[in-house]
């Protein structure tokens, strides 16, 4: 605790004399006239100003990299360098040099030998892999691997593969956050069976009890649109037949892919767009019959 040794004007209440300084390189802050020191430190709250390499001068930075979910050690972790220069700067000799070496490989070692991490490792290896081919945001990985994390502790992986638990992860946290992405997708980014990833997404929304909401039509008709390579008047129109379908509640229980395709199929008939059912099957990932059958039951509800 810091006496309050200041007056109203600055100056040093035990000589009332002086006014108090702050040297800039002891971080004392002290006083003028008789010398007495009120702060021995300040700590200081700029970027440090430590060089160790030529790689690391341009950085100035306090913190390390961000903790995150989807590392085995979740960032917290600690790993010895590759400076190979001591505290002054100095490079090592060649024996200590050797001696950091066998340091770095053992530790390299110990950090993965209980079997949690070494699944980790493989299954965020695999998700680093998959947020590439499917374009997946931050927040999408982030709750894969908390639900990843959440079935590892429950035991859910034991006698299942760990790109098919992965993969039925990654589809739930989609479905969580409301991302476009079927099962289809993910199956063929990481190339285990539909059925299979299926099956164990069912097991993790009993096993963890996880709420999945229902998938909105409309976030699915951009990706198709993008796809096929609509204009937007196409799409606002088809934005317009499937809000009208969602308030007369005509969406329950269709699948959200084939209701986006059929609306925008409709669309291009309404928009003179010369595109086929062929095309926007093959965009949407359904087969032709499910858009006919689609298209019927919006044309007839809604009278277009």
């Amino acid at each position: 605790m810091v006496v309050q040794t200041l007056n109203k004007e600055g100056q040093c209440r035990r000589c009332n004399k002086g006014m108090m300084m702050t040297d800039d390189i002891t971080g004392e802050r002290f006083c003028n006239s008789c010398g007495f020191v009120i702060v021995e430190r300040i700590d200081d709250s700029g970027p440090e100003r430590h060089l160790f390499s030529k790689d690391e001068r341009d950085d100035k930075t306090r913190t390390g990299a961000p903790t995150s979910l989807a590392m085995h050690d979740m960032g917290l972790a600690t790993i010895i360098g590759h400076t190979n220069r001591d505290a002054t700067g100095k490079p090592l000799s060649s024996s200590m040099k050797m001696s950091m070496n066998r340091l770095r490989t053992w530790d390299s070692r110990s950090q993965a030998h209980v079997q949690a991490d070494k699944n980790f490792r493989h299954a965020f290896t695999q998700l680093d892999k998959l947020r590439d081919k499917l374009a997946l945001s931050d927040a999408v990985v982030e709750k894969t691997a908390y639900i990843y994390r959440k079935a590892l502790a429950k035991g859910l992986v034991r006698g299942r593969s760990i790109e098919g638990l992965l993969a039925a992860a990654v589809y739930a946290a989609c479905r969580d956050v409301e991302t476009p992405r079927t099962l289809n997708d993910v199956s063929e980014a990481i190339n285990v069976k539909r059925k299979d990833v299926s099956r164990n997404y069912r097991l993790l929304v009993h096993e963890l009890e996880l709420k999945m909401p229902v998938v909105d039509p409309i976030s699915c008709m951009s990706k198709i649109a993008s796809k096929v390579g609509l204009n937007e008047k196409t799409k606002r129109r088809a934005f317009t037949i499937l809000e009208e379908a969602s308030a007369m509640q005509i969406t329950a229980g269709k699948d959200p892919m084939g209701l986006a395709a059929a609306a925008l199929y409709i669309s291009c008939i309404k928009c003179k767009e010369n595109v086929s059912q062929k095309e926007i099957a093959l965009a949407a990932g359904v087969t032709e019959v499910t858009i006919r059958n689609r298209y019927k039951g919006l044309r007839e509800s809604l009278k277009l």
